[in-house]
């Protein structure tokens, strides 16, 4: 449970928190904006695999097809980058040229973690040394390793990668992450694939206000766990006067901008397929506005992670697409009219990610 403080304001119910929460991320109906839009309004789509900001988008915009945020990448107006909690994430173009700078410190800190593997170790010309290879051609994280191992004979190849990784904004360039094409991770800087320099770090101020628009209302934690950087409290106090304040049921402060929508707690929320690591699911500290407490931690199992599908705006089962079966495991016993909208959403989600091939929708056997 989250430590309680004293915070002034109305409380916000879950419920409440849930409504405006999906309203921000475009879940609670469709929106006719662009892939492009959306990406720069939800700060980027969690991309660890090629998939998932595909079906992330298909449950959000109305109209979108995969082709779209494919063409994006392909044109180089939108980029795969490790940013947010040190995981990749598709962003605009400008975005990754802004918030990369603006996470970095949370970049070196990772590093710290591989330091046994980096005795003797120059960061700062193992960076000089990693921009020139990438930026001679893109390379794999093998390669990468190779020729940093080869100057670093005695360090941990794989922390060299890491390193390299942490110190260069390194983009994963295409066909990898085109929708229905095939290729392995070769990477090379940002400002190298977009003919652009790296411009200087966003504002704090400007990204918690980013931030409150796509996840809000949401807390100083909310907040650092969703980006990865500490010591974010000073930045709330400075924009306290330009925000609203209210607490959630344990008394917690949450933040929010004046305008933004906060639905009634009532407005009905329809069922939403959502990739593996949607960012709905990870971008607060607390997460019970979306995931209910009894369904913590169901959806991976041991090394497998299952993609998630909401009812009534909470987590309610996972989902997958095995052979020709679109399979769907709720974790509950679903009503009628709820199997009902569930399997209509699933043939909508078919339509949109493959028109061109047959899938039966059933219900599987409930996980554990």
């Amino acid at each position: 449970m989250t430590k309680t403080t004293t915070a002034p304001g109305p409380v916000l119910g879950t419920r409440a928190l849930n409504r405006a929460t999906l309203e921000r991320q475009l879940l609670l109906r469709r929106t006719p904006m662009s892939a492009q839009a959306a990406v720069e309004h939800l700060v980027g789509l969690q991309a660890q695999e090629v998939k998932p900001p595909y079906y992330a988008l298909a449950a959000r915009l109305d109209g979108f097809k995969p082709e779209e945020l494919a063409g994006l990448l392909e044109r180089r107006e939108a980029v795969r980058i490790v940013s947010m909690r040190s995981t990749i994430h598709l962003h605009t173009a400008d975005d990754s040229l802004a918030l990369r700078p603006l996470v970095q410190p949370a970049r070196d800190r990772e590093i710290n973690i591989f330091r046994k593997g980096l005795v003797g170790v120059d960061l700062d010309r193992l960076a000089t040394l990693a921009r020139g290879l990438v930026e001679e051609t893109p390379r794999t994280m093998k390669q990468l390793r190779e020729a940093l191992g080869a100057e670093w004979p005695d360090a941990d190849p794989q922390a060299l990668a890491i390193a390299a990784r942490c110190k260069l904004p390194l983009v994963q360039i295409t066909p990898r992450g085109v929708w229905g094409k095939s290729a392995q991770v070769r990477l090379t800087t940002v400002e190298h694939w977009l003919g652009r320099p790296v411009e200087p770090p966003a504002s704090p101020d400007a990204t918690v206000l980013r931030y409150l628009a796509a996840f809000g209302p949401a807390s100083v934690k909310d907040l650092q766990t969703w980006c990865g950087l500490t010591r974010m409290r000073p930045v709330f106090e400075r924009l306290r006067p330009e925000l609203v304040t209210f607490r959630d049921d344990h008394g917690v402060e949450l933040f929010d901008l004046p305008d933004a929508p906060r639905p009634d707690p009532d407005t009905p929320a329809p069922p939403r397929f959502l990739p593996e690591f949607d960012n709905l699911l990870l971008s607060h500290a607390d997460r019970t506005r979306v995931i209910p407490p009894a369904n913590r931690g169901r959806t991976w199992q041991v090394n497998t992670v299952y993609c998630p599908f909401l009812v009534d705006g909470f987590l309610a089962g996972v989902w997958r697409i095995i052979d020709d079966a679109l399979v769907i495991e709720p974790f509950d016993d679903l009503t009628k009219a709820q199997r009902a909208e569930v399997l209509e959403e699933g043939a909508y989600l078919l339509g949109v990610m493959h028109p061109e091939s047959s899938y039966d929708i059933r219900f599987g056997t409930v996980l554990p």
